[in-house]
């Protein structure tokens, strides 16, 4: 892959050169598009033993213990569930160049209404280089080109998977230049949020602290995904074992994504009889939890040992590592209450047997995904039969959720008349 110099000017020079590029794949065909991805894919296996080398470099240069390892690690049943993502992502139907309106005006004048390619999509992301396969796959079906800026966690990898897919890209007679990837340094990250002329868009993926700073430097349109405060209310009717099972599940099941939970929510009570059923899979996985006063000595009576008391940060707090915190309340309205003021409105859930508190939760908390009787680990664009997801929208414009292939595309009118002027 050619290397892109570290300079404001030979980066701005790169966009212009992608933003070009873009009108290649917007005029591409559904079968050329199926069959590029096809194609990458099929390379993603094919070099897979290129690509593990590189990922066992940037491996080498971050401690194990670090919750961040396990999104940077690939191995083969990872990276052939990727190309298998991949193959299903180009079996999705196009999003683009469909006609979602169409009518005759009096005058004469025939209007319809497509979906078109938001043109040059570009993601800033930390140490998951997935994220470069997914996005790239999500962007090529649906005619759009990707800049990709990931993080230095992970530049081995993005390095010798972004060469890859230049390589397809070029074989199938196309400019490389439909998905670049851009140099790791921070200063030059304002230049990205401020190419306007050259990026239609740009999603943030990752912690609080990367989406804030995009929020507030950009001037390109950013759609937030990421950060997940995740909490489970384990309500006074709840099946106890049942709440457990969905517990455990959405903490220790991969702790480091952003759908894991974060906080449990449990009503007063039931606490001395759930709290405890949680002792003996915590232990085993050994999740620390940071409770409050009552959460606190319930555990500590029941002889939970890796146990500390909750501060006020504790709550709100995405942990993206085998940590939660506990919050005992009277009733549904201090829970509710609660999870609206520390929730990232991503993915919140209910545990309880009573439909009309499940209803009240459902219409009540303001989320992008809300369970009743489910793990949070589902809020995932696979799981939702979307395919591969960029991230987990977390706003309102535009898209809210999964955001996954449909949401890859714009409107355009398109105005056919036969003289008509207006005065």
């Amino acid at each position: 892959m050619q290397t892109i110099s570290s300079s404001s000017d030979a980066m701005l020079a790169q966009l212009e050169a992608t933003h070009l590029a873009s009108a290649q794949l917007r005029s591409l065909g559904n079968a050329r598009k199926q069959s590029l991805l096809h194609r990458i894919a099929a390379v993603a296996e094919n070099e897979m033993d290129a690509i593990l080398a590189a990922n066992r470099l940037d491996l080498a240069r971050m401690d194990p213990g670090d919750p961040k390892y396990d999104r940077l690690m690939l191995d083969t049943p990872r990276l052939k569930a990727l190309a298998q993502s991949i193959r299903d992502v180009a079996d999705l139907p196009d999003p683009s160049g469909s006609t979602l309106l169409e009518r005759t005006l009096a005058n004469g004048l025939r209007l319809r209404k497509i979906s078109v390619p938001l043109g040059v999509v570009g993601i800033i992301y930390e140490s998951r280089p997935n994220v470069t396969l997914d996005v790239t796959a999500l962007c090529l079906r649906s005619g759009n080109a990707a800049v990709l800026r990931g993080g230095t966690d992970a530049f081995e990898t993005n390095t010798v998977m972004v060469g890859l897919i230049q390589r397809v890209l070029e074989q199938e007679g196309l400019s490389k230049d439909c998905v670049a990837l851009l140099p790791t340094d921070r200063d030059l990250v304002k230049t990205m949020l401020t190419a306007t002329r050259y990026i239609d868009i740009i999603i943030p993926r990752g912690s609080e602290s990367l989406i804030r700073f995009v929020r507030e430097h950009s001037r390109v349109p950013v759609i937030e995904t990421g950060a997940g405060v995740c909490h489970t209310y384990v309500q006074a009717e709840a099946d106890l074992e049942k709440a457990r099972d969905i517990v455990v599940n959405a903490k220790v099941s991969r702790p480091s994504v952003c759908n894991a939970l974060d906080t449990i929510v449990v009503d007063a009570a039931v606490a001395s009889l759930f709290l405890p059923m949680l002792c003996e899979p915590f232990e085993q996985w050994k999740v620390k939890v940071y409770a409050d006063a009552p959460g606190f000595q319930i555990l500590q009576q029941a002889g939970f040992s890796r146990l500390q008391q909750a501060e006020p940060e504790d709550f709100g707090r995405e942990f993206l590592d085998y940590k939660c915190s506990v919050k005992i309340v009277e009733n549904v309205d201090e829970a509710l209450r609660h999870i609206g003021k520390h929730s990232s409105r991503h993915s919140e859930a209910i545990v309880s047997e009573n439909k009309e508190v499940c209803l009240r939760f459902i219409e009540t908390v303001d989320a992008a995904a809300v369970y009743t009787n489910a793990s949070t680990r589902f809020t995932d664009g696979g799981m939702f039969g979307l395919g591969a997801e960029i991230g987990i929208s977390t706003q309102k414009l535009h898209a809210r959720g999964p955001f996954a292939l449909e949401k890859l595309v714009t409107e355009k009118w398109i105005v056919e008349g036969e003289g008509q002027v207006r005065w």
